[in-house]
């Protein structure tokens, strides 16, 4: 899902979802109670967050084509959205920003509409996997493939690249694992370490893991690539790495 600048939502409501002990932890949901708290979740737990962000607009600025689409799949708060918004020169785009979650797309057409801007942008409640992706110069999956069945992620990627027109981007933002166990262990303890650094308490992050197991499924840095080469991008490489936290670009 999609990370929020807490400046561009104005929030500052704390996360304390999972502060106390829970007889049963449920499986992790973009709801209403996460709506709330997103901004200082993401803040907290997902390293590198902001230049993410940052860079996004800055590869809008650079890759998106005159009279072509923008897709914004997984847009939750839309923190990427505003930031091709604020950064695109190109005129006659539209940016259609997408996300399964009620909650999420009805906090995010309030954050989208205080903030003015030359590009129209849709945002529509829906299954990214049902979006039909055409004349495209810009696809972002924030952190979003994760939490689409295994089964779903390469027609998804397949559709996506044949939507992309030629000279087009994908950047694709994920949680990894690692195919080296101990390397996956040294990355995960590290991850936890930061959020623990940032206030977490070792039941908070123990029992948000909880929640994640079900829903979440991470793939490795050579799957992804994999995966993208075989959609037909002819550029693909990691930009940025921080921890078992990553980020692609995918050049058509």
């Amino acid at each position: 899902m999609i990370i929020m600048h807490t400046s561009d939502t104005g929030s500052t409501n704390t996360d304390l979802i999972y502060s106390s002990p829970k007889a049963q932890v449920k499986d992790f949901a973009f709801d209403a109670q996460v709506v709330e708290v997103f901004p200082d979740m993401i803040t907290r737990s997902v390293p590198g967050y902001s230049t993410i962000i940052d860079t996004i607009g800055r590869l809008s600025e650079r890759f998106v084509q005159h009279n072509t689409n923008i897709f914004d799949l997984g847009c939750s708060l839309g923190a990427a959205t505003l930031a091709m918004r604020k950064a695109i020169s190109a005129q006659g785009c539209n940016i259609i920003s997408v996300d399964n979650s009620s909650a999420m797309v009805e906090r995010c057409k309030m954050h989208i509409s205080a903030f003015k801007g030359n590009t129209p942008v849709e945002i529509l409640e829906a299954n990214i996997v049902n979006v039909k992706i055409e004349n495209a110069s810009m696809v972002v999956l924030n952190f979003t493939l994760q939490f689409i069945d295994n089964k779903e992620r390469q027609p998804l990627i397949n559709d996506i690249a044949a939507g992309i027109n030629k000279g087009g981007i994908l950047v694709l933002s994920e949680k990894i694992s690692h195919d080296d166990a101990i390397v996956d262990e040294h990355l995960v303890d590290l991850h936890h370490d930061f959020k623990k650094a940032n206030g977490y308490s070792e039941l908070e992050v123990a029992q948000k893991r909880s929640a994640l197991e079900n829903v979440m499924r991470t793939d490795s840095v050579e799957k992804h690539i994999q995966r993208l080469k075989k959609a037909g991008f002819s550029h693909v490489s990691p930009w940025f790495q921080c921890f078992n936290f990553i980020s692609f670009i995918a050049i058509k």
